[in-house]
């Protein structure tokens, strides 16, 4: 049977070029109201501040039956980490996020850049799946592989796809039999007025909010399965 992931990037507002939260205070909750409404479930990975800054949603993450992961402790990308640094960072993420969910086990880094030398860094500090490499970049993993002990889960396509023209990306996504798929919550606040890159600018709002709701419809109607990363990671035999 189909399967669709949805997972959501849960950070400032649309880094390193800003560092306002309207996407926590307006996106996040539409967010989690929508899935409760559609009844399906997602996979969020939440940066350690952002969960400092707004625990009250991000405690409704577990409750409302949803996957906590991590996405570091700021948006800081571990590829211009030391590993040392990138141990902390990672350490302090996952002491933050234990406090809302105690198994979190799923991470994805910023910007989808994690060197392969620190995956061992995720097996000590307790992970053991990884979502930090997209198909959509070199070099261009399409399938999910295990390196050591961590499951490595690529991210489909990249979320601003899911903010073109409906009748452009759902027949695309509908020919991929398990898509992961990600979004963040800034994208469902206007980004025109901002000064951001114009992919970060197009179709936000209640644009992205529509597509989302018509990609779940349609995943619906074709009788996907809505799982979690750890769900899809354990439909794999490795």
């Amino acid at each position: 049977m189909k399967n669709i992931t949805i997972t959501v990037d849960v950070e400032e507002d649309c880094p390193p070029m800003l560092t306002s939260t309207r996407g926590m205070e307006k996106g996040l909750p539409k967010l989690l109201d929508l899935f409760k409404k559609e009844r399906i479930k997602a996979t969020f990975f939440v940066t350690g501040e952002m969960a400092e800054q707004y625990p009250d949603l991000i405690r409704r993450i577990p409750e409302e039956g949803h996957e906590l992961g991590c996405h570091g402790y700021t948006h800081a990308r571990f590829d211009r980490m030391g590993k040392e640094e990138a141990k902390i960072a990672l350490k302090q993420a996952g002491n933050m996020l234990r406090q809302f969910e105690k198994r979190v086990i799923s991470f994805r880094a910023p910007n989808l850049r994690f060197p392969e030398s620190y995956l061992e860094l995720l097996e000590e500090e307790g992970f053991r799946y990884d979502s930090s490499l997209a198909a959509y970049k070199p070099p261009f993993f399409q399938k999910i592989k295990m390196e050591g002990k961590i499951i490595r889960i690529p991210a489909t396509i990249t979320s601003s796809f899911l903010r073109l023209p409906q009748d452009i990306f759902i027949p695309v996504l509908r020919r991929i039999t398990a898509p992961v798929i990600f979004v963040h919550p800034w994208e469902f606040v206007d980004m025109s007025g901002m000064p951001v890159r114009p992919d970060c600018k197009f179709n936000t709002g209640e644009k992205a909010l529509e597509n989302l709701k018509a990609l779940i419809h349609a995943s619906k109607v074709e009788n996907c399965l809505f799982l979690t990363l750890e769900e899809r990671a354990s439909l794999e035999k490795l």
